[in-house]
């Protein structure tokens, strides 16, 4: 095998079947997308490829095999992210139908639901679209205000949206294709309002007509995703069965009565939410394959595209200049070290999600850690596939050479699946609350009641790699600052756990300066210090995925292999700190010389590189012909 061949199998991690059986098997589907389609027509086509991938096995993986599935959630997550390789559109309406529709029907239903609903999903039977957010609330969803009232006398929930702002609104499926809705709701039953609870709440008839009290419209063009029949949706009195509310977490008996296994309203709603921890995870992964076929394109071109040089005879491939290496081989090194995240967290989630009884604590890591890495990941695709439009100059415009439609359709990936911000938000929350049920969700007011009544000391979970990555630290050749050798990846790894370390305890402290007792100043307090709060998060995920990368390097088995992405990951750690270079100096972790030492390392890092630029590309796994770029043809 070849060192392209080596890399790639240590890049594509535990699902590297469904990594290869995608690469062997999609292409022959014709996935890519069709510039040359009305809205209309590309809507139709997302759903005749949507039936094409139901004989692949991956929609079915997803479930739980007592329901119809074969019960393989990390196949179903590797799976999704593939598609992303060919149409995101596609991906993102597989995604709608069988990670959130079919998710909320098999983790929210129970045993009645699954049996009336979870084979006809799979095979596209059933086509249903998944109805949380609306117009006048998006991230606070504990706050949406569509209404499911009960109504004893038929035993009936009454489905209403009460205000404009009620609307439910950009979803998926909603202009056309879907038939059902799994749809978002604050249960209300004697006069009492127990939460946001989800229902099962037929949309259209077998002509696609609007069944009465149910009003669609359509969002029309967006910046990408045509293939996404994005839709509104308006209740009037839409009476559905009472057994239509999905009861895992909440039921309401034929009297009326509400009854949950999880007492504490907060506790229940979030509960609920982590449930769907599925879907992050695949955004997440679905932007940076994206994102790795935006860097597979640009970095091609740069080793063919030659431009200036001593003499018109003597140009020089773009790849050999100083300034087209930084703009790409940091973006390509992130990207390993998302992939290496990305293939952690999966099988984290698997196992958790193919467990009987999965730990409470370990499941809100899950989701603390699939927030904060798909608002990394989505955060970097927007910077790379922008980058690598910019480095092909007027081709990469060019939209038969896909990167402008990779751009328009990654740019919404920063804010469906929750705004980025308020994703690092909820990672910091974890942190600095130790995990606390008391704390409900991101209520501003909790956590500063909590921080302010407990120690500075916070839960800091480490990967799987826990005892290697502290024989790395401890092993490390110094522990002053100007003893560091940067290149060492224990140091590195110090350096990534002592700025998380020292952000957090001081936003503990701040956070500590509150009267709890004072909903009114926590608010204020908490206010002034979101940024702070927000970077804790950021800071994190950086830790965890310089860990990761160091875990997955770890199980290479090739030593050529290993060496190569050593040098990749250090390149990852030291333009990450080169980027907080500021921090690193203002906090006295870097003494001047060697903050200058940093950007030396990189610019040496860059040039060992350089040689390995193809390697690296191909270790992603684009197949060459599927990256469907006519510039690269010519």
């Amino acid at each position: 095998m070849t060192l392209s061949d080596e890399v790639r199998i240590a890049l594509d991690g535990k699902w590297r079947h469904v990594r290869e059986q995608s690469r062997k098997e999609l292409p022959a589907l014709d996935l890519a997308y069709d510039h040359s389609l009305t809205l209309e027509q590309a809507r139709m086509r997302g759903l005749e490829q949507m039936r094409k991938l139901v004989p692949t096995g991956i929609p079915a993986a997803g479930f739980r095999p007592e329901n119809g599935g074969t019960g393989d959630p990390g196949m179903a997550v590797t799976g999704i992210g593939m598609l992303a390789q060919f149409d995101l559109s596609l991906m993102v309406k597989a995604g709608v139908q069988w990670g959130l529709f079919g998710g909320a029907i098999e983790n929210l239903g129970t045993k009645k639901h699954h049996d009336l609903y979870v084979r006809d999903l799979i095979n596209l039977d059933l086509i249903g679209c998944f109805a949380m957010t609306e117009t006048g609330h998006g991230s606070d969803v504990q706050s949406i205000e569509t209404t499911a009232t009960y109504d004893l006398a038929t035993q009936e929930f009454v489905i209403n949206s009460p205000t404009p702002s009620s609307r439910k609104d950009y979803i998926g499926g909603a202009a056309l294709h879907a038939e059902v809705g799994a749809v978002f709701a604050q249960l209300i039953t004697k006069g009492e309002n127990h939460g946001v609870h989800c229902f099962v709440v037929p949309l259209r008839d077998k002509k696609g007509k609007d069944l009465p009290g149910v009003t669609t419209s359509d969002c029309g063009h967006k910046g990408g995703l045509g293939g996404v029949d994005n839709g509104r949706i308006m209740f009037d009195n839409v009476r559905i069965p009472r057994d239509n509310l999905l009861n895992k977490y909440g039921q309401v008996d034929e009297g009326g009565t509400y009854s949950s296994p999880v007492d504490n309203i907060n506790r229940r709603f979030f509960t609920m939410l982590g449930t769907l921890v599925r879907g992050r995870v695949s955004v997440g992964g679905s932007a940076s394959a994206a994102c790795e076929v935006a860097l597979s394109i640009a970095g091609r071109y740069a080793l063919e595209r030659r431009q200036f040089g001593a003499s018109p005879e003597e140009e020089v491939l773009l790849m050999d200049y100083r300034m087209h290496q930084r703009r790409l081989l940091p973006l390509i090194a992130k990207s390993y070290a998302y992939r290496f995240a990305q293939n952690q967290l999966t099988a984290r989630m698997h196992r958790l999600q193919t467990t009987d009884a999965p730990d409470a604590q370990e499941s809100r890591e899950l989701e603390g850690r699939a927030a904060g890495l798909k608002a990394a990941q989505t955060w970097h695709a927007t910077k790379a596939i922008q980058e690598a439009r910019e480095a092909c100059g007027g081709a990469g415009y060019l939209a038969e050479n896909r990167l402008t439609t990779l751009k328009g359709d990654t740019d919404v990936f920063t804010t469906f699946e929750g705004d980025n911000h308020v994703l690092f938000q909820l990672v910091a929350k974890e942190l600095l609350t130790s995990y606390a049920q008391e704390v409900g969700g991101l209520d501003p007011v909790g956590l500063v009641r909590f921080a302010a009544g407990t120690v500075a000391d916070v839960v800091k979970e480490r990967t799987a790699a826990s005892q290697l990555i502290q024989r790395l630290i401890d092993a490390r050749p110094g522990k002053s600052d100007d003893d560091h050798d940067l290149l060492d990846r224990g140091a590195q790894l110090s350096l990534f756990e002592d700025r998380e370390q020292h952000v957090l305890e001081t936003a503990a402290r701040r956070l500590r300066r509150a009267d709890k007792n004072d909903p009114a100043a926590a608010f204020a307090v908490f206010n002034a210090a979101q940024d702070h709060v927000i970077r804790a998060g950021r800071v994190h995920i950086d830790r965890i995925v310089l860990e990761a990368f160091t875990a997955g390097i770890a199980r290479c088995e090739n030593e050529e292999a290993q060496d190569l992405l050593r040098d990749v990951c250090s390149l990852y750690a030291l333009t990450t700190i080169e980027e907080d270079l500021a921090w690193f100096m203002g906090h006295n972790r870097l003494a001047d010389t060697r903050a200058k030492t940093v950007t030396s390392l990189v610019n040496e890092l860059l040039v060992k590189l350089r040689p390995h630029t193809l390697t690296l590309i191909e270790g992603f796994g684009v197949p060459e012909e599927s990256l469907g770029a006519e510039m690269l043809n010519s």
